[in-house]
């Protein structure tokens, strides 16, 4: 088991951004005249295109009629938010700058279908900012676990409190990453989950600590994560983790895994 202070192992940027929007339900656009707040309305096409899907007799479908030559220009912004209510939840922002234009084949009478003509996308976390270029954005692919990722945090934490526990001594124990920490006991919270491993938002009394445990192999499926969670206990408490899973024979990921659609959408 190995243990790092960073999430973005094996993921550039590119593959971020993709990933924040696969994961999001909702978008912020504004264009020079107007905001809007998008529920449910953007996807991700094939070909790595960002569109959205919006009722012909809508503001917003109104002021693309008017654009000139059909283009709009616009920004969007997505905020990644931790599933898990810790503090300083925003993991991420992304925005993107372009022009909407009308994608008439896939639009129909009743609504309208626009494709943001992507000019440069930005990410910022906590570990500083990068810009995306158009090429990157398009080619890249988001992470496997981007829409199962939330219900899976979200099982853990309401359901999983004593595999959260059983993961956080790992991290004194494993990489030596526990050194120096704040004496006291530390709540652990699910901050993140990727295919390469799961984050650990490790909360003292004042102070906090991110964490990040590795997995041994990727995973590609809520099924999969559940199996790599429970390696990493049997690989550092093979006798704890045995009565543990035994005393659950669901596991910390069975409900999560039978109550998600997967990974839709992905590589």
């Amino acid at each position: 088991m190995a243990a790092t202070h960073t999430r973005t192992t094996g993921a550039d940027a590119a593959e971020r951004v993709r990933t924040v929007l696969a994961a999001a339900d909702s978008l912020a656009l504004a264009t020079e005249r107007h905001s809007y707040d998008l529920i449910g309305v953007h996807a991700l096409d094939p070909d790595g295109g960002l569109t959205m899907r919006v009722p012909r007799d809508t503001p917003l479908a109104a002021e693309h009629a008017q654009a000139p030559r059909g283009a709009l220009a616009c920004v969007v912004e997505i905020t990644d938010v931790a599933p898990a209510a810790v503090r300083d939840r925003v993991r991420a922002r992304v925005t993107l700058v372009g022009r909407l234009l009308a994608d008439e084949r896939a639009s129909d009478a009743a609504d309208l279908t626009l494709r943001l003509d992507l000019a440069h996308a930005t990410l910022r976390t906590v570990e500083g900012g990068s810009t995306v270029a158009p090429e990157a954005f398009t080619a890249a692919r988001p992470d496997p676990l981007a829409r199962c990722e939330a219900h899976l945090l979200t099982h853990l934490t309401d359901d999983h409190q004593d595999v959260l526990a059983l993961l956080a001594g790992l991290v004194g124990t494993g990489a030596g990453i526990g050194a120096g920490a704040p004496p006291g006991p530390a709540r652990a919270w699910p901050l993140a989950l990727d295919r390469h491993g799961l984050t650990l938002r490790l909360e003292h009394p004042h102070t906090r600590r991110d964490v990040r445990l590795l997995f041994p192999t990727p995973a590609r499926t809520a099924d999969q994560a559940g199996d790599r969670v429970r390696a990493l206990l049997d690989a550092a408490h093979p006798c704890r983790h045995h009565h543990h899973h035994h005393g659950d024979q669901n596991g910390p990921d069975a409900s999560a895994g039978s109550g998600s659609s997967g990974p839709a959408g992905r590589p």
